[in-house]
């Protein structure tokens, strides 16, 4: 038990600073833009629809379905909202249950000793779970391999009470509802059912490859026969019933998520196929560069017999083969098993087989107690169970590892991803104990003890650096500028950086790189045209949102992602048209907006741009109402409460308008543009020095925002507080060095505070910008005869 409790406290630990990062990468589609998890949503559409809230039959479906993934997600909607520190926590607390779980049924391979506590800590700090425990989306690999294991563990206690207890057939029921949940967490979750066969066959009763069929042939094992037969019916089922359910059609992707499914070259798909899982085995052993996207180009197809990589399949195929040769064809050893002589290939009266005449002496030992029957009564007789052997554990490991993975290699039909790290969760487990009962034999082998601590140190050592290298990882999956940064190696094209640092030149790189690979990304259209608009490209940003409205909404992997990207470039359109003063083709934009826009869309900012434009055409009963639509749809929306306040005290009803303006800066405090609001309708009020304070609470708190501290410059000169709004207009010029009105206002206030030759310098710097500025020429010819008349040089003459 202490085991399972320190594993799955290092599992906890080792994620709980994920527990403050955002939504992120695919999060936004599965929870901010699924309505299923809506709370006006009927709670039974999930049955219906995949993981994206995209109904099964849709042809763009992804055929993901794990309906109870998503009642997870809706159970934490319904309680916490957006906040994504409640999913994260969930995630979490999801993988320490799986961490002990695993800990525990390493302990039935392993023994109570200190090997099965490293399998619990390598399986708690294996940095390739990042993404599944990380990215909230990945709670659908942690809860199927929670089910997964529940079902495994519920298989070994029927297998262990097969012929001697009538709880035998509960707990085979208890694994094929466990197999049935996992399923509909996540797809993969129904090979447990083929794992627990493996179990059965190879580690509880020992069979080897060529006794299995005369086994059943002569009906040796009646109780195993059945055991599998009825595991593989249920299994049979489970999956009929999936392809039913899903239209009884496959999924279809796009070329970017998996180009090899697309190549026309049998050969370039062949070699790439088979190389896949070399690589994926290659990032469990070595997880040095890992990627939350590994589509498009990440790994380039392999196109000819002579790409070295194939060098790397080979090894990689030909040492599972000797491993497997290693675990089902070991040569018969002659061995003592609780008192009595027997043979590789047959079994103790627990089920469980003996260990090799080396492991036995070394190897933990465990009581249990049989049933003797004396004088017709029974009395329970103290025997003793040996574990499996090793080579049972590396069939397990073996079958752990490749079976949960076999989904994912493109064999039955094509998946949409090149590389899944979350996908590897499961099979991650047969990795973990791969590793540590090859250190365990390893240890058990050699003699000297200097080469007992080397290998118990170095699997130590292996189990410190994952941990380092998991803690290191979650730092990318803060926010999502950090983790498209840390994905940029792999997926130079998926590196779609944030606007918020400036980098604007290489986002756009970024971006039109990934609309070259998925024309129909609306998302890329979408941040494009937004850089476009922030770099003064106002044509290019207002074909490229044009381009991006115009795209079908057919055979998309997300429709709802899709509209509401969609719906986003035609807002930013109407913004574009709204800043260029075309009110009425704004207008025009933001309804067509509105009539595309999906349900799950926030459409506060759309509601309150329609009634900024409204008001600018004087409109302004419409203008009154969108400003309610905006609030009526979120209460707390700040630009709607400014701009209602503006309309209020324009229709003169100003004690209204000064509470809508006070409550924005109740909801906000921190904001400097509601003080900026707040302080120009006070001037207006001709409350000087209480405008005054709103300036310079504004500057102060957005010092870094043009817009504020011009605004807050202006308000403080019209106080006649000229000492104050030099200091701000000196920051504005500063802020935006090269806007020639900043440099104009800075020498005026200059001006009307005798600073004469610093005033004069900011006007000729002005006029630089803008020779034909009349009121900079008109304010330099003044400034000029005042500095003549005090004696002072002018740079005229």
């Amino acid at each position: 038990m202490i085991a399972e409790l320190v594993s799955s406290a290092l599992g906890l630990a080792l994620y709980l600073n994920t527990l403050s990062a955002d939504f992120c990468y695919d999060d936004s589609r599965a929870i901010k833009t699924n309505q299923d998890l809506l709370r006006e949503t009927p709670w039974t559409h999930i049955f219906y629809n995949d993981f994206w809230g995209t109904l099964l039959t849709h042809s763009g479906s992804h055929k993901s379905y794990r309906p109870l993934c998503t009642l997870s997600f809706r159970l934490n909607h319904a309680i916490g909202g957006l906040n994504p520190w409640s999913y994260h926590l969930v995630n979490v607390l999801l993988h320490a249950a799986v961490t002990g779980l695993f800990t525990s049924f390493s302990k039935i391979l392993l023994g109570d000793g200190y090997w099965t506590f490293m399998a619990g800590l390598m399986f708690a700090s294996h940095p390739i779970h990042t993404e599944a425990v990380a990215g909230i989306v990945g709670r659908a690999d942690v809860g199927a391999s929670l089910f997964f294991l529940l079902s495994l563990l519920c298989y070994i206690k029927h297998c262990s009470t097969r012929g001697c207890s009538a709880w035998t057939w509960g707990w085979f029921l208890g694994t094929g509802l466990c197999a049935g949940c996992s399923m509909l967490w996540k797809e993969q979750g129904v090979t447990v059912l083929a794992v627990s066969a493996v179990y059965d066959i190879f580690v509880f009763h020992r069979l080897k490859m060529k006794q299995i069929l005369p086994t059943i042939y002569k009906r040796k094992n009646l109780s195993l026969f059945l055991s599998i037969s009825l595991l593989t019916f249920w299994g049979t089922s489970l999956l009929g019933a999936r392809l039913y359910w899903m239209g009884n059609k496959p999924p279809s992707f796009s070329n970017s998520d998996n180009p090899a499914a697309d190549s026309d070259s049998l050969l370039a798909r062949t070699l790439t196929f088979f190389y896949l899982p070399t690589k994926n085995l290659w990032l469990l052993l070595c997880p040095d560069t890992l990627s939350f996207d590994w589509s498009m180009d990440a790994v380039p197809l392999l196109k000819t017999i002579c790409d070295w990589r194939n060098l790397h399949t080979v090894a990689f195929y030909t040492g599972l083969l000797l491993l497997a040769y290693y675990g089902l064809k070991s040569p018969s050893i002659e061995r003592e098993c609780n008192g009595k002589a027997v043979t590789n290939g047959k079994q103790n009266a627990n089920g469980h087989s003996c260990h090799s005449d080396v492991e036995f002496r070394n190897s933990d030992v465990k009581p249990s107690f049989a049933p003797k029957v004396e004088n017709g009564i029974k009395k329970n007789v103290s025997q003793t169970t040996q574990l499996p052997s090793t080579e049972n554990i590396v069939v397990l490991s073996l079958s752990l590892l490749i079976i949960p993975f076999i989904p994912a290699t493109n064999l039955f039909f094509y998946v949409g991803f090149v590389i899944a790290e979350r996908v590897l969760y499961i099979p991650s487990m047969g990795f973990c104990l791969l590793i540590t009962v090859g250190a365990r034999a390893l240890y058990v082998k050699v003699q000297k003890r200097f080469l007992k601590s080397l290998i118990f140190y170095a699997t130590a050592t292996l189990i410190v650096f994952y941990g380092l290298k998991t803690a290191i990882r979650n730092g990318d999956w803060q926010n999502e500028e950090m983790l498209y940064r840390s994905g940029i190696k792999v997926n130079p094209a998926k590196g779609l950086l944030l606007q918020e640092n400036s980098r604007f030149t290489e986002a756009l790189h970024y971006y039109k790189l990934a609309i070259g690979s998925r024309p129909t990304l609306a998302s890329a259209y979408l941040n494009t045209g937004i850089i476009l608009m922030n770099q003064g490209k106002t044509e290019e940003a207002r074909r490229t949102f044009l381009k991006c409205s115009e795209i079908p909404d057919e055979n998309l992997k997300d429709p709802h992602a899709h509209k509401s990207s969609v719906t986003s470039c035609l807002y930013n359109l109407g913004k574009l048209y709204h800043e260029q003063g075309h009110y009425e083709e704004a207008l025009t934009v933001y309804k067509e907006a509105i009539q595309k826009m999906p349900r799950q869309f926030a459409p506060q900012s759309l509601y309150n741009m329609m009634g900024e434009a409204y008001m600018r055409l004087s409109k302004l009963p419409e203008a009154e109402h969108w400003y309610m639509e905006s609030l009526r749809s979120k209460t707390d929306h700040i630009p709607a409460h400014l701009t209602y306040g503006k309309l209020l005290a324009l229709t003169g009803r100003k004690s209204e308008a000064e509470k809508f303006f006070l409550k924005a800066i109740e909801l906000d405090p921190t904001k400097g543009n509601c003080y900026m609001h707040y302080g120009q309708f006070l001037l207006e009020e001709a409350r000087l020095l209480e405008a005054a304070e709103m300036a310079k609470k504004a500057a102060e708190l957005d010092s870094t925002e043009f817009d504020v501290v011009f605004n807050a410059a202006h308000m403080l000169r019209q106080a006649s507080l000229n000492e104050a709004a030099e200091k701000y207009y000196d920051l504005a010029a500063r802020l935006r060095p090269n806007y020639p009105a900043a440099l104009m206002n800075l020498g005026a206030i200059l001006h009307l505070n005798g600073r004469l030759q610093k005033a004069e310098a900011n006007y000729l710097r002005a006029l630089q910008l803008k020779p034909d500025d009349v009121i900079t020429q008109s304010n330099l010819r003044k400034l000029w005869n005042i500095m003549e008349k005090q004696g002072l040089k002018t740079s005229k003459t």
